[in-house]
């Protein structure tokens, strides 16, 4: 499907147009006042995909109110507004078949729905309303905090064991920086903010200099223009967004997060000093996928550690913070970063198999850097992603979040990896991975129950031999194992620490 893209922002020129820009793209001039816009039209789509995103995220909050811009957000799009309670918003929205959804991270929040054409200004108005005349009611405000202070304390610490270890993996790799913390908060930040400290970050950051309006599928001629007209009565600019310094270096640092727990959930990264808009990230991309995308099997993590070895569930790596989107295999779209990293996930694996489990993700990372992408490999990941690119963006919601993601990094993901791959070399791929790719600066945070145990297991140094249920393991992975179970672990014996789990994210 041919799409028309029309955006307009700030700074965006021409040198730096997103590849995605189909052949009747229009650009905006830069003088134009007012929030950054894109439109996908599609005239025969039934359905309008809208998505309101601020550049506002977790790595705005103060110190010391750590989860005020989630709370904000949230009471935003899940709050009442000053004509409606949030029950009558519900009431609302229910004949509609319509809900509002936010979403957000360290550098965004975005406020989204996809609602029949045929009901699209009721929903426009709802939505619009929601952002502009927010009611900021102190039982919204008691209902949100609390649910932050449960999907902490309760959900994140005590059901999420997969979730835990990245989370403590970021406060390992972003140690004092504005990414350290949980999007969600803290639990002291949380106690600490006040509703009056929700309306005066309303005030200063959701504004027309970090506001993108997005609007894709069969909408009516002129509606995107005049939804995007609605936020001229948001201040036209607010405080500035905090410069972003590079984390401090956390090498060979490993946090045991202690909890009851049946298996280990293991987290394994560094930060990287990459986004979207370096042409690097494009092969590093190639990369990460060969090593495993998440939950295909098409990564080698996921072939040598499931597949061949049985050892646990999934194994992937990411060079961007990932966050799935619901059930699919596909990343959320606006969760976009400043700055990034390399994360491998081991999930979950029984504890006498841990050890050997990390062995064998680092062992992969090892010979790739090492020996360069194998030419098999490099030309079946290359051929997967050609196809793969496509279910990306496969509605109109999704099509729009990349367009918008395209906006904000000055390239479009997907366009740059479907005109890049054709030609795309191994030895770009390998140049790219042993650039960016440092086992030595390497952190890891390990979900355990039994952390003492798993502590001395990983400063004894001493081989971790494995051993299988069955009788008919082939006797090339035999041998393998052999030099997997001794393969050199980058820790640093005094930066292995143990912490219980209800101790974490309290500050």
């Amino acid at each position: 499907m041919l799409l028309s893209i029309a955006l307009t922002a700030t700074g965006l020129s021409a040198s730096r147009r997103p590849a995605a820009a189909a052949p009747r793209a229009r650009h905006g001039s830069s003088a134009r006042k007012g929030p950054a816009s894109v439109s996908l039209p599609s005239p025969d789509n039934p359905l309008v995909a809208i998505r309101v995103l601020f550049q506002v995220g977790a790595a705005d909050d103060p110190s010391g109110k750590e989860g005020l811009a989630a709370l904000t957000a949230a009471m935003l799009g899940e709050g009442g507004t000053q004509r409606r309670t949030w029950a009558e918003v519900l009431d609302a929205l229910y004949p509609m078949a319509a809900e509002i959804h936010t979403m957000g991270d360290k550098d965004a929040f975005v406020f989204e729905g996809t609602i029949h054409r045929d009901n699209l200004a009721a929903f426009a108005d709802l939505l619009a309303e929601q952002i502009l005349t927010p009611r900021f009611a102190e039982e919204d405000f008691t209902r949100h905090r609390q649910d932050a202070l449960d999907a902490i304390s309760k959900t994140l610490r005590g059901n999420d064991d997969e979730d835990l270890g990245k989370q403590a993996l970021a406060t390992v790799m972003f140690a004092g920086h504005p990414y350290g913390h949980p999007t969600a908060g803290t639990v002291a930040g949380l106690q600490a903010i006040t509703l009056e400290d929700v309306r005066r970050f309303y005030g200063d950051m959701f504004t027309q200099d970090r506001l993108i309006v997005g609007v894709a599928g069969g909408y009516p001629d002129g509606f995107p223009e005049a939804f995007r007209a609605r936020f001229a009565s948001l201040p036209a600019a607010g405080k500035p967004r905090k410069k972003m310094t590079a984390p401090a270096r956390h090498a060979g640092e490993v946090l045991i997060v202690e909890k009851d727990a049946r298996a280990n959930a293991v987290s394994i990264g560094h930060p990287l000093a990459l986004t979207r808009a370096d042409d690097d990230f494009y092969p590093l991309y190639l990369a990460s996928s060969y090593l495993g995308e998440h939950r295909t099997f098409t990564g080698v993590l996921m072939l040598e550690l499931r597949q061949k070895r049985g050892l646990n569930y999934g194994d992937y790596a990411y060079i961007e913070n990932f966050i799935q989107d619901g059930g699919t295999t596909f990343p959320l779209t606006n969760i976009s970063r400043r700055a990034q990293q390399l994360e491998i996930w081991l999930r979950p694996v029984a504890p006498q198999a841990t050890i050997f489990a990390v062995r064998a993700a680092l062992f992969e990372l090892d010979k790739l850097l090492r020996d360069g992408i194998p030419a098999a490999g490099f030309e079946a990941t290359r051929e997967f992603l050609l196809h793969y690119l496509d279910l990306w963006a496969q509605d109109p919601s999704r099509r729009l979040g990349y367009a918008i993601d395209a906006l904000i990094y000055g390239k479009d993901v997907v366009a740059e990896l479907k005109a890049r791959l054709p030609t795309m070399t191994p030895a770009q791929v390998d140049r790219a991975a042993r650039k960016y790719l440092d086992p030595k600066r390497l952190s890891m945070a390990i979900v355990s129950d039994n952390a003492s145990a798993l502590r001395a297991e990983l400063l004894s140094g001493k081989p971790t031999p494995m051993s299988y249920d069955t009788k008919d393991t082939p006797e090339d992975v035999l041998a393998q194992d052999k030099a997997i179970e001794r393969f050199p672990l980058p820790i640093s014996p005094a930066r292995v620490k143990i912490v219980s789990a209800r101790d974490m994210f309290e500050k």
